[in-house]
């Protein structure tokens, strides 16, 4: 009877004192554990593996490592690498303000030297200035031989390029006009000079829609008409002249090594001068 009583009067203390403590706190300090338990609560659920939003990120992250996985597998094990080729490089001969590529591979001589007329017609060059005009076939420039054969042209240089040299230019050059020209390379002029003159039977004929000469009543004696000893620019040439004087078509030894078919001096010039200049750059 007596413990009982004891404990009775431990629970109503402790009862008081609670009692006490709420009245005095206001529900301060029990609002705030409150509080504290509930923010554990929620942490406790944002970082639970179960929680919605946390099993989509471990799929995500997953589904990436798999990823990974199969790329690093994929690059290990392929035995068969495709890889680019690499286009040809080529070396202009000289210096070219501009350059202009035509694809070759699907089109006809005619629609080829239509599409080097147009862009000598509509290209925007300075004065003085030189286009260069690569002929290409499957996105690599072609050679003198290559570029002879779709002409079909009857000029037969020496086989072996150590004579005359498969890498050429044709081009254009703003001067009074744009003058249209062809620039050869060789070992010496000798080794192509009974070529050329060979060749000049059927120069005319097989060059003069790219030198922008029409055959009609006026101008078909020049494909009969023979070329005359000149010096053009003090170097030694074989000009094709028509009633006039005027020059049609030449062709000039610029140096040991150099060959250019023109129709006009300025072209002609030009073209020397930047072979001069690469020269001393060298």
């Amino acid at each position: 009877m007596e413990n009982e009583k004891v404990q009775n009067k431990i629970v109503e203390t402790y009862g008081e004192d609670m009692a006490r403590v709420i009245e005095g706190d206001q529900g301060g300090l029990i609002k705030k554990i409150i509080h504290e338990q509930e923010q554990k609560e929620l942490e406790k659920k944002t970082l639970s593996p179960d929680s919605r939003r946390n099993k989509s990120y471990m799929l995500v992250s997953a589904l990436l490592l798999l990823l990974a996985f199969t790329t690093f597998t994929f690059f290990i094990f392929k035995r068969n690498v495709n890889t680019v080729p690499i286009e040809r490089q080529f070396d202009p001969l000289i210096f070219n303000d501009k350059s202009f590529f035509i694809e070759t591979a699907s089109l006809s001589k005619e629609k080829i030297i239509g599409s080097i007329l147009t862009e000598m017609s509509t290209t925007n060059l300075k004065n003085g200035g030189l286009e260069g005009i690569y002929l290409t076939e499957n996105k690599q420039v072609i050679g003198l031989r290559a570029f002879i054969s779709i002409l079909k042209s009857s000029f037969v240089p020496p086989a072996n390029n150590n004579l005359v040299a498969d890498n050429f230019l044709m081009g254009l050059v703003k001067g009074t006009n744009k003058d249209f020209f062809v620039l050869i390379k060789m070992r010496s002029f000798q080794d192509i000079f009974d070529s050329v003159r060979a060749w000049e039977n059927k120069m005319f004929y097989d060059l003069h829609s790219l030198f922008g000469v029409s055959i009609n009543s006026n101008t078909s004696y020049l494909l009969t008409k023979n070329f005359d000893d000149g010096i053009i620019e003090n170097k030694n040439a074989r000009i094709l002249y028509d009633k006039d004087g005027g020059i049609v078509l030449m062709y000039v030894f610029a140096d040991e090594t150099s060959l250019v078919i023109a129709g006009s001096i300025d072209a002609v010039r030009e073209v020397m001068f930047r072979l001069s200049s690469s020269q001393l750059k060298k």
